[in-house]
C-alpha cells in the first residue's frame, strides 16, 4: 500500500478506471461475437453500427488505441459486406 496520500488517491483512481475500461472492452467483445453469429445481412448491419460506435467511443476515451479500433471496424465491415453477397 502507498505511504503517500497522493499515491493512494492515484491507486483508487486507477482501480476505478480499470474496472470501467474492463466493462467497456467486455461489452465490445460481446457485441462483436453477437455480430459474427448473426445470419441475416440486415441484423449484421445494425449490429455493426452499434459495434463501430462503441469502438469509436472507446478509441476517443483511450480504452482502445485508434489504430486497433480502425482495424477491427475494417475487418467487421468486410465481414458484413461478405454476408450480403
Amino acid at each position: 500500500m502507498p505511504n503517500i496520500k497522493s499515491a493512494s488517491k492515484r491507486l483508487r483512481q486507477s482501480h476505478k478506471r480499470r474496472d470501467r475500461n474492463r466493462t467497456v472492452r467486455s461489452e465490445i467483445r460481446t457485441r462483436t461475437k453477437s455480430l459474427l453469429h448473426t445470419e441475416s445481412p440486415e441484423e449484421a448491419e445494425t449490429a455493426y453500427r452499434k459495434v463501430a460506435s462503441m469502438l469509436d467511443t472507446a478509441a476517443r476515451k483511450g480504452i482502445v488505441s485508434k489504430q486497433a479500433a480502425a482495424r477491427r471496424k475494417s475487418r467487421l465491415a468486410r465481414y458484413v459486406r461478405g454476408l450480403s453477397d
